[in-house]
């Protein structure tokens, strides 16, 4: 009988050091060494199946049928699991959209449920996935992750969803009539004046543009508070900048200069715009 105890201590050095490809080469050279019945002994001793070995041995035997850089043939390894899977997408955009937020033809989407809970319940429709693969698939569907939610004012609204669902609904609705389609929402606020600011620009060497050391507010400059309207149709950016308090008013003001500069003028020839 073949002793195996020389072959264990050899793998058990290099299995750290070795690919699939080399392990199962150092495997069909053992066995060429031990001769007859050394398949089934290296087998015994590495835990590799015989059919591998016997594949190892054949690309030793071959060694032009190898493809140089390579540990396995193109077209090997495991199938994708959307091509095993063919309803897979379907499911999973099934789940996230009625929570998505925004447009959903967007080309930046969001969605409040997390990545575990979506693996959880595509198991228990069925699907062999884990919360990795969810996350990869998401990314590959145009989503983004978010941060946490602050929840120390209680919980969300029970009717969360639905007010999703149907502000997306009238999204759709208005998009399809070519109507205007808006996301307003205020920046972060600057203060004004010859302050620091992160980043580097070209200037002569030796001479940095000098600026306060504190950045305390300008009592006769104050602070600029841009409010940016995102039209959804078209793709455009819009920004109003004031300097007085960042109230409903201001919001209201900025959709109307959006609406006199530029907006109003694209709505009768919504295509030419």
């Amino acid at each position: 009988m073949i002793d195996v105890s020389g072959i264990k201590k050899r793998f058990s050095v290099l299995s750290g050091l070795l690919d699939e490809r080399s392990r199962r080469l150092v495997a069909a050279a053992e066995s060429l060494a031990l001769g007859r019945g050394g398949i089934s002994a290296v087998s015994r001793a590495t835990r590799m199946s015989r059919p591998v070995i016997r594949l190892g041995l054949g690309e030793l035997e071959n060694p032009q049928t190898v493809v140089r850089g390579r540990v396995r043939r193109p077209g090997g390894g495991r199938k994708r699991i959307v091509e095993t899977d063919s309803d897979l997408v379907g499911d999973l955009e099934g789940l996230v959209e009625p929570a998505t937020r925004g447009d959903p033809e967007s080309p930046l989407r969001w969605t409040c449920k997390s990545v575990r809970r979506l693996a959880e319940e595509l198991k228990r429709q069925g699907h062999v996935i884990s919360y990795p693969v969810v996350a990869e698939l998401l990314r590959q569907q145009g989503y983004s992750l978010q941060g946490n939610r602050k929840s120390q004012e209680g919980d969300s609204h029970p009717d969360r969803n639905a007010q999703f669902e149907y502000i997306n609904r009238k999204v759709k609705r208005f998009l399809a009539r070519q109507q205007p389609v808006i996301s307003v929402d205020t920046k972060k606020k600057e203060l004004v004046g010859n302050f620091k600011n992160s980043g580097r620009e070209l200037r002569p060497q030796g001479e940095p543009e000098k600026v306060r050391v504190h950045d305390f507010v300008i009592p006769e400059l104050g602070r600029a508070t841009p409010y940016g309207v995102y039209d959804l149709a078209q793709n455009t950016g819009w920004v109003s900048v004031g300097m007085d308090h960042d109230t409903a008013e201001f919001a209201v003001e900025t959709i109307r200069r959006w609406w006199k500069t530029w907006g109003g003028r694209c709505i009768p020839r919504r295509i030419d715009c």
